[in-house]
């Protein structure tokens, strides 16, 4: 399946691993990278020593990383040590402006990728000059925000980016976990996809097995987005981002009551590390998109890789069969399927 995407990234399907933060190490995008897809490394908030293991345990093969944008402006020196010795393929930066690194990554050779959440992110990693812009849904996993879903937000992000800057690629991300979401991607407009939840449940993760087995059992109505993880692990991410989650015991009791959270964390946070060190995760948070729910196993990455896109292929060929597009004027004989 040959997009502007995978012309751009030099890759076989238009699949791209996010950078999940403690999920997404070098056998994860490895795995992913060699199934065709492209594998990120999660540079999170900073740890040049740990992305410099995970590019060891890459082994070679062709990946790149991600970071969280507003986290480079206390250190940026894990970008930049990243740029010069690990040589990712590309580099994706999440929340936050990504002008002030954007040169230092395209000098580097790294191809720029930007994720943004409304049309001003866009326009703004447009002047950036972005490679690729990932649009993200409020549907994700992990960290967005509650504003609009993918279904609006990638054919507005598509329409500005034809306008102002013609052939750039657009990635579609926010819950999108099989197939058919692959191909609704495409059919609005989008070049590829970025996917988070559905790698969660793979082989290669670094996603604890018992945090795995809830998000299996778990459908996209036991997820919410809160601040409240954030405030319990003492991240300070700015407003308005916050974290889709599945719901659980400590959800219940502190959502919406970050405020007094806030005024008294100690407690609660020793609670909410041990829990996390325990794998008690009644406490402890389990990142999922809305696509929980379409999520039955845990497979190897390269075998999701195949399936995914043979999938797509699959709806976009059923779609083709089962939909007539009939002309007036015509005769029925000369109606084009």
């Amino acid at each position: 399946m040959i997009t502007r995407l995978t012309t751009r990234l030099g890759i076989t399907h238009p699949v791209i691993l996010a950078p999940m933060e403690s999920v997404s190490g070098g056998r994860l995008a490895a795995a992913v990278s060699q199934a065709g897809g492209l594998g990120l490394v999660a540079g999170g908030y900073g740890d040049y020593q740990w992305l410099a293991r995970q590019f060891a345990l890459a082994e070679g093969s062709r990946v790149g990383c991600g970071f969280i944008t507003w986290a480079l402006a206390d250190d940026p020196a894990a970008l930049y040590k990243a740029l010069q010795h690990l040589r990712p393929v590309a580099v994706l930066l999440s929340f936050g402006d990504p002008r002030p690194y954007a040169r230092a990554v395209r000098e580097s050779g790294a191809i720029l990728m930007t994720q943004i959440q409304t049309l001003s992110d866009a326009r703004r990693a447009l002047e950036a000059g972005a490679d690729v812009i990932v649009a993200q849904g409020t549907e994700a996993g992990g960290h967005g925000i509650d504003n609009r879903s993918t279904m609006t937000l990638v054919p507005a992000v598509t329409d500005l980016v034809t306008a102002q800057a013609p052939g750039t690629p657009v990635v579609a991300t926010g819950g999108i976990a099989d197939g058919r979401g692959i191909a609704a991607a495409l059919a609005l407009g989008a070049d590829g996809v970025l996917m988070g939840t559905r790698f969660w449940a793979t082989a290669e993760a670094l996603a604890p097995r018992a945090a795995q087995a809830r998000l299996i059992e778990a459908t996209g109505e036991r997820t919410l987005r809160t601040a409240v993880v954030d405030v319990a692990e003492g991240r300070p991410w700015p407003s308005p981002f916050t974290s889709r989650v599945l719901r659980n015991q400590f959800t219940d009791q502190w959502h919406e009551a970050e405020e007094a959270l806030s005024a008294d964390p100690g407690a609660v946070r020793e609670q909410y590390s041990c829990a996390a060190a325990t794998g008690n995760y009644d406490i402890a948070a389990v990142s999922s998109s809305q696509s929980a729910g379409l999520i039955g196993s845990v497979s190897p990455a390269g075998d999701l890789v195949s399936s995914l896109m043979a999938e797509a292929e699959d709806t976009i060929s059923r779609l083709r069969g089962q939909l007539r597009v009939e002309h007036p004027g015509r005769t029925p004989s000369d109606q084009t399927g």
